[in-house]
């Protein structure tokens, strides 16, 4: 299959799930902390403010890949590859968050234990009971826009907005999901081929000349590259297997998007047939 079919088809897949978490973009990021107040953040909550941009880039994401393509040519399992990347930075940053809100409803709940058993009363004395664990609303998106919901391949980590925590919890904490949107996507996308193409090609380019066709200034790209490998546990291979399982997958969704075009545009036609003309 051409690299430029494979660009179209990753560039719809990932306009879906931006649309999709862009509707959360508000909810989520409203909290970011400026640049000189991210000191105090975990390594990993800094590597995924890094991509996060103050304003929506104008180029759509196909423009974007082409351009990557045109002017740094590389091979399909660069853009393929992305979707594994993305999907696994998904998985690492996100369960160690939920973690990081469930953790200290567990210590509260240890040393309530603790104290009820030591109070002089014994079984008779005062019980604190501890605060409800929060409770997390997950978001689902349209089902048009899964590469698969059960499959462990699937997309359905990228394409799923965090978790919404109820408001008794921090809401500062909420910057520190990963989520992959429009004010996220260009940068993501740059740093991975980057990686990707070192790790997959024979032939790849320098980050000068990836820096210069991503629009980046080359110092921004060497810290995004960085923070890619971080949030990725510098684990770049991806098993034959796994990528096929992707491929088949998106080929899958491009069909079902397709179809579901030209269902719209043939009812919108139909609409139009039966609409009576005025005399």
């Amino acid at each position: 299959m051409p690299v430029t079919d494979i660009i179209e088809m990753v560039a719809g897949l990932l306009t879906k799930i931006t649309t999709t978490n862009d509707r959360q973009h508000e909810h989520l990021h409203r909290h970011i902390p400026p640049p000189e107040g991210t000191t105090g953040l975990s390594q990993q909550a800094t590597s995924v403010l890094a991509f996060h941009g103050k304003n929506v880039p104008s180029i759509t994401i196909l423009s974007y890949l082409s351009r990557i393509h045109k002017y740094c040519p590389t091979t399909y399992e660069v853009f393929l590859s992305l979707l594994v990347y993305f999907d696994r930075m998904t998985e690492m940053v996100n369960s160690g968050s939920m973690r990081a809100f469930l953790e200290p409803e567990d210590h509260t709940t240890k040393d309530n234990r603790d104290r009820s058993d030591s109070h002089p009363g014994g079984s008779d004395a005062i019980f604190i009971p501890p605060r409800e664990p929060a409770s997390f609303m997950v978001a689902t998106p349209p089902p048009s826009g899964s590469l698969g919901s059960q499959d462990r391949y699937g997309s359905k980590n990228i394409l799923s907005t965090p978790p919404a925590p109820v408001a008794d919890l921090d809401p500062s904490n909420l910057s520190h999901f990963f989520v992959v949107d429009s004010f996220n996507i260009h940068r993501l996308v740059i740093a991975g081929v980057t990686c990707a193409s070192k790790f997959f090609s024979d032939v790849f380019y320098t980050n000068s000349r990836y820096a210069k066709v991503g629009g980046l200034p080359l110092v921004e790209l060497n810290h995004l590259e960085l923070q890619f490998l971080l949030l990725n546990d510098f684990r770049l291979s991806v098993p034959v297997e796994e990528l096929e399982a992707y491929g088949t997958m998106l080929v899958e969704f491009y069909a079902r998007e397709v179809m579901v075009q030209q269902h719209g545009s043939q009812t919108m036609e139909e609409l139009y047939m039966q609409t009576p003309t005025p005399p």
